[in-house]
């Protein structure tokens, strides 16, 4: 990234205005980062490993438990700016014909649902043992309402999604927490979705946040998916994750602070 930026319409100069208004009105913007998909040790999750430790940013990682493979446990064993989550349980979609993906709804019983769900959550909790946090991050960030009143029943004190919530609490013992930034384009080629729309994302959150206009308490966040990055969408994460660190008003949060005990407890 070049030092010096033409104006104001660039959407770095864009970031650096609103950042500098946080500070100017005595706020803390606060992040985290979650990454999806994981289910083993691969080079692409290497990549995911040293961006994280070369930030000093703690990564939220969504595993998918049907599919885990030996290696991610004995990986991340050692690394403890990971923190791991349930991505739903097979990342299988059960939609009818003709309907949007997703595993948490569809044609499928609100009880076969929450079962597998429990099932994956066991299965995570003996694997990652307190590198496991009950949260979970539903695949396509899509879930129907009427498995909401299950969760706590089903060992989750945490959800995450996409996009800014509708509540920090869903059901009582339910804290969510979404992401607000995908860099990636899925609707056409899967690939970055250019450094303005990115910015974008983050700016429209942060300014909302700022301005009371959204929820000022949750957390802005970065949504990343190793598996699938292209170079230009790990150069983008690796320029944005260092200039957020360089702002005094930003502060990075990890999962653990985010759904510690007493914050869901108010809900």
């Amino acid at each position: 990234m070049p030092d010096s930026r033409p104006s104001d319409s660039d959407p770095w100069v864009m970031l650096q205005h609103e950042l500098d208004s946080w500070s100017e009105f005595g706020k803390t913007a606060t992040f985290w980062w979650r990454d999806d998909d994981a289910v083993e040790e691969t080079p692409q999750l290497h990549a995911l490993d040293v961006l994280s430790r070369e930030t000093k940013i703690p990564v939220s990682l969504a595993v998918i438990p049907a599919h885990l493979q030996n290696s991610l446990p004995r990986f991340l064993q050692a690394r403890d700016h990971f923190i791991v989550m349930q991505h739903g349980y097979s990342h299988s979609s059960h939609a009818a014909a003709g309907m949007k993906k997703i595993e948490l709804g569809g044609e499928r019983s609100t009880d076969e649902i929450l079962s597998e769900l429990s099932t994956g959550r066991l299965q995570l909790n003996a694997a990652f043992g307190e590198q496991f946090l009950a949260v979970l991050v539903p695949p396509w960030n899509r879930i129907e309402i009427r498995t909401y009143p299950g969760l706590v029943n089903a060992g989750f004190s945490g959800l995450s999604s996409m996009w800014t919530r509708k509540s920090a609490c869903p059901m009582k013992g339910i804290l969510q927490v979404n992401t607000h930034l995908d860099p990636i384009n899925w609707r056409s080629n899967r690939r970055f979705v250019g450094v303005t729309s990115a910015i974008e994302q983050i700016h429209r959150h942060l300014s909302l946040r700022r301005l009371e206009g959204e929820d000022i308490t949750e957390p802005t966040g970065i949504l990343t998916h190793h598996l699938c990055q292209d170079d230009e969408t790990w150069d983008f994460c690796r320029t944005l994750l260092e200039t957020l660190n360089r702002h005094q008003a930003v502060k990075w949060l990890d999962a653990k602070e985010i759904w510690a005990a007493d914050t869901i407890a108010m809900g």
